[in-house]
Parts: C-alpha cells; sequence; structure tokens
C-alpha cells in the first residue's frame, strides 16, 4: 500500500523565515500517527501543507496519491480539523451539517446525524453556545462525515479538560476502526496519543528525528513513549536550513 503522505525537501517560507524546511518523510496508510515535536519544529506547516490549505516554497508532497488542493477531487479525500477545533460562533449544529452537505460531494449525512444523536448535541443549538468538548465533536463530525481517506487532527484537544480529551479521543479510535480512516494527530499530549495512536512521528528543527511503529520503538529502546519522545527532542539538532531550490512540482 503507497504512502498516505510523502514529503521531499519539503519547504515552507515566510519572508526570511522557514517554518518548515528539508522535511523529507513517508507516512504509511492505515496507521494513527502522532506527530509530536516543540513550539516551531514545523508541525501546524507541515499539516497545513499536506492539508492543501498553504503551497510549498520548495520541495514537493503528495498526499492520497495526488498534490494537495490540485482539484475537488484531491480535496475530498483530506478531512482537516485545525488547532481550536474551528466552528462557527452562529451556525446551529444543524446548519453545520447543511454546509458540510453543501461544500462535500462524499458527504455521509446519515453518519453524521447519527454521531450528533449519540454525541446529545441539540441540533438548533449555536456552536458559541456549546462547550469546548461539544465543538470538538461537532469539529470531529464535519471532519469524518467527509468520508475522507485521510483526517488530519492539528492540536485539537489541547484546551479540553481531562474527561472531555478521553471522550474525543476514545470516539476518534472507535471511528477510526468503523470506518478505515488513516489519521495523523499532532498534539503535544504524549499520553493521550500513547493510548490512541500506532505510529509515532517525531519532528524538530523541521527533520524528521525518528518514526516507526509505537510498538516496535518502544520494545527496541526499552522506555515509555513520554520518555522516549523527550529524550529524542532533547538531542542536539541542526538549526541551520538549507533549503533546495528545487521548484514545486
Amino acid at each position: 500500500m503507497p504512502p498516505i503522505v510523502r514529503a521531499h525537501e519539503l519547504g515552507k517560507r515566510y519572508r526570511r523565515r522557514w517554518a518548515l524546511a528539508n522535511c523529507t518523510l513517508e507516512i504509511p496508510a492505515g496507521r494513527i500517527v502522532a506527530l509530536v515535536g516543540p513550539n516551531g519544529a514545523g508541525k501546524s506547516t507541515l499539516l497545513n501543507l499536506a492539508s492543501g490549505m498553504l503551497t510549498p516554497t520548495s520541495g514537493t508532497i503528495e498526499v492520497c496519491g495526488g498534490r494537495p488542493a490540485s482539484g475537488p477531487a484531491q480535496l475530498a479525500r483530506v478531512g482537516f480539523v485545525a488547532q481550536d477545533t474551528p466552528t462557527y460562533p452562529g451556525l446551529t449544529v444543524a446548519e453545520h451539517l447543511q454546509l458540510g452537505a453543501r461544500l462535500n460531494p462524499r458527504w455521509d449525512n446519515a453518519l453524521a446525524e447519527r454521531r450528533i444523536k449519540r454525541l446529545g448535541l441539540d441540533q438548533t443549538q449555536r456552536a458559541g453556545k456549546l462547550s469546548g468538548g461539544q465543538r470538538a465533536q461537532l469539529a470531529l463530525t464535519l471532519g469524518i462525515a467527509k468520508r475522507p481517506q485521510l483526517l488530519i487532527l492539528d492540536e485539537p484537544v489541547a484546551a479540553l479538560d481531562p474527561l472531555a480529551r478521553r471522550d474525543f479521543m476514545g470516539d476518534l479510535m472507535e471511528s477510526v476502526a468503523e470506518h478505515e480512516l488513516s489519521v495523523i494527530l499532532s498534539s503535544h499530549l504524549v499520553s493521550d496519543l500513547e493510548r490512541a495512536c500506532d505510529y509515532l512521528i517525531v519532528l524538530a528543527a523541521s527533520r524528521v528525528q525518528l518514526a516507526g511503529e509505537i510498538d516496535t520503538l518502544l520494545a527496541t529502546h526499552q522506555q515509555g513513549l513520554e520518555d522516549l519522545v523527550l529524550a529524542y527532542l532533547s538531542r542536539p539538532v541542526a538549526t541551520e536550513v538549507r533549503p533546495t531550490p528545487e521548484a514545486v512540482r
């Protein structure tokens, strides 16, 4: 099975600052992938490039076998929940579902309705009146009901309390098992990732420091996941970046 994401010497520059540079990696399909790294490592930039929200300055990236944002069919393959689980405060839950149906050609309204009912969300309630956990679940519903091949989640539980995080992560795992999604989940909460994820990528200074099956990594290094991540993040890494002039294809 080909990788769900393949990047080669990928870079993104804002004026003189490189937010991501020389990033080369392959993310296997059919996994729940934990993407971890310090602030400024380039995690959100990488995920925005994968979702098509940003275009590369250098290098190449392929997602689900195609270039991100290359057309409606490609966009339909990727679901993206950005930081702060974005919803529209003035729209009701029902209006969010209606918007999802209009914007996504593969929208599964029956799935969305079932999730909303199971979660006990009032469809007449405006998103701005929902709790943080409820907004996160609504955003996850919109991402899953799109029926993507790849679901990207960028710090979706960072602002949630422990109970809401547990519910969100448990619901995510059930959805992945039911709908056979590939997932990339960025988070600083390693304990949550250890329960949910089966593949790990550690990103620092725009480069992949560690990647592999979590069970294999833990068996090889004989450490807990948090200790393993901290060990790689504490290693000195090169801070100078030399992006290649390779044109974006």
